[in-house]
């Protein structure tokens, strides 16, 4: 029986990412992006601490914090000093084969009964241009960033996407969501800092006060119990993305009503100062430890009925919220 592939669209990462994190990104209008109702703009992100040039050869892919500091010599592939010492780049193949040298190499039979195969496994999946791909040999998956990556060490080609079986189960997502289990293990939900009313559909979110994406989630769910669907937060703050965002996570945790100095913080409020005290310092610390160990490297990220949310995806959270309305109503 033909497998079935889901061809929804990509979902935009909506996101504040850290400074060694690179996002590409093919808007052309990237004003407002951060309002609520605002067009997402399609965007692709690497894994921390790794940067994607463009350009019209393939880029070797140069750690970010070194990328000033060194060069790949593209002849022999070796890393070559440019100024101080630093991390190692990760080097260049020698030679890099061209599309046309990949179709070469592989027979024209194989190709064509490759493209029959898809067509019959996937019988749902229109596209073009079938051929070659350029990765070679074993494919293997590590979590960079709280996503999952595939790398091909025969080709060294690092892969981002999905990877779906003939029945249409993104195995990505399932192996992306057995990583949040064993991370959320790590830390301790109790010492979040909760928003919302008792008994509401619970979120953990990783949120950065100065991250547009994130001010415009904390407008979702504003409006969101306007309507009657209220959550309850379980709320870490992110504080290595922008230079004041320890400060105010410091200065809300440190108010006398927390709840309170949050919504107006992330509705732009400006205090002439922010507060202090070191149970608010201890506290960015703990959540910057507990960031660290579950691998966020951009705001919002939240975890929703087990499930890792990367940037302000407002459909999946209206799903979330329509689930737990059809759960509620069935029991009553």
């Amino acid at each position: 029986m033909p497998g079935r592939l889901p061809l929804h669209a990509t979902l935009p990462l909506l996101a504040c990412a850290t400074t060694a994190t690179a996002t590409v990104s093919y808007a052309k209008n990237m004003a407002g992006a951060g309002a609520t109702g605002a067009t997402p703009q399609a965007v692709e992100q690497a894994p921390e601490g790794f940067v994607i040039r463009r350009g019209t050869e393939p880029p070797p892919l140069v750690s970010a914090r070194a990328a000033d500091r060194h060069s790949v010599h593209r002849q022999t592939g070796k890393v070559r000093e440019t100024a101080a010492g630093g991390p190692p780049v990760l080097p260049s193949s020698a030679h890099q084969s061209s599309p046309n040298e990949d179709a070469r190499a592989v027979p024209a039979a194989a190709t064509e009964a490759a493209q029959r195969q898809l067509h019959q496994t996937f019988s749902n999946l229109e596209f073009v241009d079938f051929g070659p791909a350029p990765v070679k040999g074993p494919l293997y998956q590590a979590s960079a960033g709280g996503r999952i990556i595939y790398f091909a060490p025969q080709s060294q080609h690092l892969l981002f996407g999905a990877v779906y079986d003939r029945d249409g189960v993104n195995l990505t997502a399932r192996a992306q969501d057995a990583g949040v289990t064993r991370r959320l293990a790590k830390i301790d939900t109790g010492d979040a800092l909760l928003i919302g009313p008792p008994g509401a559909p619970q979120v953990i979110e990783f949120t950065d006060p100065d991250c547009p994406y994130c001010q415009a989630l904390e407008r979702f769910w504003a409006a969101k119990a306007i309507e009657g669907k209220p959550v309850q937060r379980l709320v870490y703050f992110v504080s290595g993305i922008h230079p004041q965002a320890a400060a105010k996570a410091e200065h809300i945790l440190c108010s006398p009503d927390p709840a309170a100095a949050f919504k107006a913080i992330y509705g732009g409020a400006k205090p002439p100062s922010l507060l202090t005290c070191r149970a608010g310092a201890d506290k960015v610390a703990a959540d910057a430890r507990a960031v660290s160990s579950m691998g966020i490297s951009g705001t919002p990220t939240l975890v929703v009925d087990g499930q890792l949310v990367a940037g302000f995806q407002q459909g999946e959270l209206e799903a979330f919220l329509a689930r737990r309305a059809e759960a509620d109503h069935a029991r009553r």
